[in-house]
């Protein structure tokens, strides 16, 4: 009886538990990304670009890496050589930057074209 009383408190414990871990936000801009997917997170540089579409740029460790942002992803990306601009990739994806504008690519071809800054 001792055992099945002790069980099933901590089958309630760990439900409450669970409960609360729901209201936890992982999302590391503040709030959640459901909120506003077109308001750029602090820090970020907003794009639009060709097609209606939208990314957001947050530079981090001094430009040597970019946090890029999407609606349904993110994602960092490395800082690599590049004659003019800037160029971060990370084998899959290529993110290339000239003046304020940005093309952002997969293995797969071009997914956001002819991005420009659009100040948050």
């Amino acid at each position: 009886m001792k055992h099945e009383i002790a069980r099933a408190v901590a089958l309630v414990c760990a439900s409450l538990i669970l409960n609360g871990c729901s209201s936890i936000s992982v999302w590391p801009f503040g709030g959640t990304p459901e909120q506003n997917p077109t308001r750029a997170p602090a820090d970020a540089t907003a794009y639009k670009c060709d097609g209606g579409k939208h990314l957001f740029v947050r530079y981090l460790d001094k430009g040597a890496a970019a946090w890029v942002i999407l609606p349904d992803r993110q994602f960092r990306l490395n800082k690599v050589g590049a004659d003019s601009g800037s160029r971060y990739g990370n084998g899959s994806d290529t993110l290339e930057l000239r003046d304020k504008a940005a093309t952002l690519s997969d293995s797969a071809g071009v997914n956001y074209a002819n991005c420009k800054a659009s100040g948050g």
